[in-house]
């Protein structure tokens, strides 16, 4: 499911063990031999794509589960435009559509550190309740649910409900009581391999990767 560049750097993420000789990322910032600036870097490469990945697996999951949904609707935009990530077109719980919003945030940020180091998932929780406050809009009509992950692995409050819901209709849905797990697994891939981007997208164009793992 991961290319071996890919588990390489899952593994060197999740140990502390260097991921690649010490460079300077194309935005111009230093990175040293754990790499860890690619993940909350600026013009981290693997930021939208993880991001768009992880809601396409929460659609095709509750498609699975027997309730459509649609990415990006529209008529649910914020004061400034912005709508959330998906909703599904049919109720969810109380008579009222789902509507989520996903988002993945640097566990080792200087901006999080401090937290994350104390309670494990702080960041995420954090970043849920700021979606919270930005679609309060939407509270009352829809059942609003933010989605927040974190680049090492925790997942927030609300990510957990979520896929603690949507895995027992996919249980219901096709008789496999592994149907949830495997929900949960795709998630997590998603984030390693869009965390691989981001490492990756830190190093200098037309070079060969092997030569700055080779020199760690």
């Amino acid at each position: 499911m991961l290319s071996d560049t890919t588990f390489r750097i899952a593994t060197c993420l999740r140990l502390g063990a260097p991921s690649g000789a010490p460079h300077r990322c194309q935005c111009g910032e230093v990175v040293d031999r754990l790499g860890h600036h690619g993940l909350s870097c600026s013009r981290s490469a693997g930021r939208i794509a993880r991001h768009a990945s992880i809601n396409d697996i929460i659609r095709r999951a509750l498609v699975t589960a027997g309730v459509p949904a649609v990415l990006e609707p529209n008529g649910l935009a914020r004061d400034d435009g912005k709508r959330p990530d998906g909703m599904t077109i049919m109720p969810w719980k109380l008579g009222r559509p789902l509507v989520w919003d996903a988002t993945c945030v640097d566990t080792l940020a200087p901006s999080h550190l401090l937290s994350t180091a104390g309670c494990a998932g702080a960041a995420a929780a954090s970043a849920e309740n700021l979606k919270r406050r930005k679609y309060n809009n939407l509270i009352g009509s829809y059942m609003f649910e933010p989605f927040g992950v974190e680049t090492l692995g925790p997942w927030g409050p609300s990510a957990h409900r979520v896929v603690r819901d949507i895995s027992k209709h996919l249980v219901d849905s096709s008789r496999d009581q592994r149907a949830g797990l495997y929900f949960c697994q795709r998630i997590s891939i998603a984030i390693q391999r869009g965390n691989a981007a981001s490492v990756l997208g830190t190093f200098p164009i037309d070079i060969d990767v092997d030569e700055f793992f080779d020199a760690q």
